[in-house]
C-alpha cells in the first residue's frame, strides 16, 4: 500500500523547498500522516548550480537505505527532469514518478530561451544572471549548462509516471511531454489549462498526485 513508500518533492530552477507548490503538497501529505521530503536542489549553491552534484546528493538521500521502502518522487520542471534522470539510473530506488511540467529536452530549451548569441556569451564569460528563489538576479556559472547538456534529455524510466503539463506553457512547451508519453506505455499525461507555473492549479496537482500514488480519495477543492 501507499504507506509502504517514502515520498519526496524536487523543486524547479530558481526555486526552493519553500515554494508554493512544494508547501501545498507538504500539507496534503501531512493530512495523510506522511512526511514529504523537500530537499534543497540549489547545490552546492544557486550560483554554482550543478546537476551532477544534485544527482549525487539525491542518491545520498534517496539511495542511502536500499533495503528500506522505495521512493515515490514528485518533481517540478528542472526537478522533474532530474528526478526522471535519477529514476532511470536507480530504478531499484524509485517506485513511481509525478512529473510537473518536466524540463525534457533541456539543452534545446535553453537555446530557445537565450538564442545562440546568449549561449555563447554565457559560455564565454562563465556566468549569466538568473532570478533565484528570492527573486534577486544572481550569476549562475556556465558549468551548469555544460553538465545539463551532457545528461539524458529524455531519460527512459521503467516505472509508472504521471505527467502534468499546462497547454499554455511557454517555458517548457507541452510538445516534449506529449512525445515522451507517446513513447512509453507506462507514462500517463494529463494536460491542464495552465501556464508553466500552473498558477491556481495546486489543488488539481495535489488531487492527481493522491490518485496516482493511491493515497486516498482525491479532493478537487
Amino acid at each position: 500500500m501507499s504507506y509502504e513508500f517514502r515520498y519526496a518533492y524536487l523543486h524547479g530552477f530558481g526555486s526552493s523547498p519553500a515554494s508554493k507548490k512544494g508547501k501545498h503538497l507538504e500539507r496534503m501529505f501531512a493530512g495523510f500522516g506522511i512526511e514529504l521530503a523537500l530537499p534543497d536542489l540549489n547545490r552546492p549553491s544557486f550560483t554554482r548550480l550543478s546537476p551532477d552534484v544534485i544527482l549525487r546528493e539525491l542518491d545520498a538521500t534517496l539511495g542511502r537505505d536500499p533495503t528500506g521502502p522505495k521512493w515515490r518522487v514528485i518533481g517540478s520542471s528542472l526537478g522533474a527532469w532530474l528526478g526522471a534522470v535519477y529514476a532511470a539510473q536507480r530504478p531499484e530506488v524509485v517506485d513511481r514518478l509525478v512529473l510537473i511540467a518536466p524540463a525534457f529536452d533541456f539543452a534545446q530549451r535553453w537555446h530557445d530561451r537565450l538564442g545562440e548569441d546568449g549561449i555563447e556569451r554565457w559560455l564565454a564569460t562563465g556566468h549569466a544572471l538568473f532570478p533565484n528563489a528570492e527573486g534577486a538576479h544572481v550569476p549562475v556559472h556556465a558549468a551548469f549548462l555544460r553538465e545539463a547538456c551532457a545528461l539524458p534529455q529524455r531519460p527512459q524510466v521503467s516505472m509508472p509516471a504521471l505527467l502534468l503539463h499546462g497547454v499554455h506553457d511557454d517555458v517548457v512547451p507541452i510538445a516534449s511531454s506529449r512525445a515522451y508519453a507517446e513513447s512509453l506505455p507506462h507514462v500517463e499525461l494529463i494536460e491542464l489549462d495552465a501556464d508553466h507555473a500552473l498558477t491556481d492549479h495546486e489543488a488539481h496537482v495535489a488531487a492527481e498526485t493522491q490518485r496516482f500514488f493511491e493515497l486516498g480519495r482525491p479532493t478537487l477543492d
